[in-house]
């Protein structure tokens, strides 16, 4: 193990009829699948999808961190 860590940010979106908070977990669990490391995020947009004048899902831009491995 170095005695520093180097990180990479990736760009990732959510949705979710529920809500933003519902949306920003199912990013991250997808994300989670096939990136190790996953260190912080931070919702970069939010938007929705309209459907009959009402919010049919909700939409959320991520920037997910992850710590490249042994850094």
């Amino acid at each position: 193990m170095s005695d520093h860590h180097t990180y990479k940010k990736i760009e990732i979106v959510g949705s979710s009829k529920l809500g933003i908070d519902d949306a920003i977990k199912n990013a991250l669990a997808e994300c989670n699948k096939s990136i190790k490391n996953m260190d912080w995020f931070e919702v970069v947009e939010t938007r929705g999808h309209i459907v009959d004048g009402s919010v049919g899902h909700f939409q959320v831009t991520l920037k997910v961190g992850f710590r490249i491995e042994a850094s």
